[in-house]
C-alpha cells in the first residue's frame, strides 16, 4: 500500500472557508498545525482546534497523533486564531492603552484640591466612557461581536452611571468561551480594561444582551472595590438600581431620578408567580394577603432573592478579585 492510500482526507473550517487536507492518521497534531500555518498563515502557538465540543491541545513534549487524538476521515475540525498582522494590531492597541492608564494612575496619586464642577456634560461624555472597544480577531464575526461590544458601550443607561460615579474604561473587549470556559468577566487594574463574554459556549450565536450588560455593571463595581465583599456589594446594587431607574425615568418620560421614598417598583407577571411560589415554599399553610402593599413585598421579596442569587452566581464566574487582580500580574487574555 502506498503512503497516499494510508492518508485520510478530513476538512478545517477557518473563517468561513474551508480547507480539505490529506493526512497520515499517525501524524502528529503538531504536523497538522504547522501544515495549517502554511495554509491559513495563523501561527501554530496561536491555534485553537475545536473538534466535537473540546479544543485539541498541542503538546510538542508527546507529539499526540491524529489517530489518538480521535480524529477519523471525513471530519471537520473548528481552527481559531489570529495572523500575525492581526496579532501585532492588537498588542500595539493594549500597549497604547497601558501608557495612558499609566499616565492616568500617576495622575491620580498627585494631591488634588476639589473645585466645584463648571464643566458641561459635554465634557463628561468625553471623559467617563470606554475609551476603545477592540473585539477578538481570531474568533468568527468580529464585525458583530464589535456592534455588541459598541451597543454596550453606548447603552445610555451605562453612559448614566459611568458619568455618576466617573468611570472611565481604557478598553473594553470580550473573553473567548474556550479559553477562559468558568468566566463571564474581568476587570484589569481597576479600568485599564474589561473583558466579557458576548458569545455563547459554541460560537454560533451571542449570550443575550441584558444578561451581558448586568456582568458589565459588575465589573464596572470593580472600578472602586477589588473583593467581593460588602462594600463591593453595596455598589453593585447600587449600579443595577440606578440603571433600572433611568430607564424607568425615560420610559415615563420624566428623565428625572426617584428618590428611595418615592420609586415604585412594579414587577411583570413573571415576577408576581414567582413571589407567590416563593412565599408558599417558605411559609406552609400561611394564607396570602391580596392587598396591595402585601403583594408589592412578596414581589419585592422575590425579586430580591433572586437577583441576590444572580449576583452570587456572576461572583462565581467573575475573574476580578482581590487586590493582585487589579495588580501588574493580573489575568489577561
Amino acid at each position: 500500500m502506498s503512503a497516499s492510500d494510508s492518508e485520510i482526507s478530513i476538512k478545517v473550517s477557518y473563517r468561513g472557508k474551508t480547507h480539505e487536507l490529506s493526512v497520515a492518521p499517525d501524524a502528529s497534531l503538531s504536523a497538522l498545525q504547522d501544515l495549517l500555518e502554511e495554509r491559513t498563515g495563523v501561527p501554530g502557538a496561536h491555534q485553537k482546534l475545536l473538534f466535537r465540543g473540546k479544543k485539541l491541545q498541542r503538546n510538542d513534549a508527546d507529539d499526540t497523533t491524529l489517530s489518538s487524538a480521535g480524529i477519523r476521515p471525513n471530519i471537520t475540525i473548528t481552527l481559531l486564531g489570529p495572523t500575525p498582522g492581526e496579532l501585532s494590531a492588537l498588542e500595539a492597541t493594549e500597549t497604547a492603552h497601558q501608557k495612558r492608564e499609566r499616565i492616568l494612575a500617576e495622575r491620580a496619586k498627585k494631591p488634588q484640591t476639589k473645585v466645584r464642577n463648571t464643566g458641561s456634560a459635554k465634557a463628561d461624555d468625553i471623559r467617563y466612557v470606554f475609551h476603545s472597544i477592540a473585539p477578538l480577531p481570531h474568533l468568527p464575526h468580529p464585525d458583530t461581536a464589535r456592534d455588541q461590544l459598541t451597543r454596550l458601550a453606548n447603552d445610555p443607561a451605562v453612559k448614566h452611571i459611568m458619568r455618576m460615579h466617573q468611570f472611565s474604561v481604557g478598553l473594553l473587549t470580550e473573553l473567548a468561551p474556550h479559553e477562559h470556559p468558568n468566566l463571564l468577566g474581568l476587570n484589569t487594574n481597576r479600568g485599564e480594561s474589561i473583558k466579557l463574554r458576548i458569545r455563547t459556549d459554541k460560537y454560533d450565536g451571542f449570550r443575550p444582551y441584558l444578561e451581558v450588560r448586568r456582568v458589565l455593571c459588575h465589573e464596572l463595581a470593580h472600578n472602586v472595590w477589588g473583593d467581593h465583599d460588602n462594600n463591593f456589594k453595596e455598589l453593585n446594587s447600587r449600579l443595577n438600581r440606578e440603571v433600572a431607574e433611568y430607564e424607568r425615568s425615560v420610559a415615563t418620560g420624566t428623565h428625572v431620578l426617584s428618590d428611595g421614598s418615592r420609586y415604585a417598583y412594579e414587577p411583570s407577571s413573571n415576577e408576581e408567580a414567582e413571589a407567590v411560589a416563593h412565599v408558599l415554599g417558605g411559609v406552609s399553610g400561611t394564607a396570602l394577603s391580596n392587598a396591595p402593599e402585601d403583594r408589592r413585598r412578596r414581589m419585592l421579596d422575590a425579586a430580591t432573592a433572586r437577583l441576590r442569587k444572580e449576583e452570587e452566581e456572576l461572583e462565581r464566574s467573575c475573574g476580578t478579585a482581590g487586590p493582585q487582580a487589579h495588580g501588574e500580574n493580573a489575568p489577561t487574555m
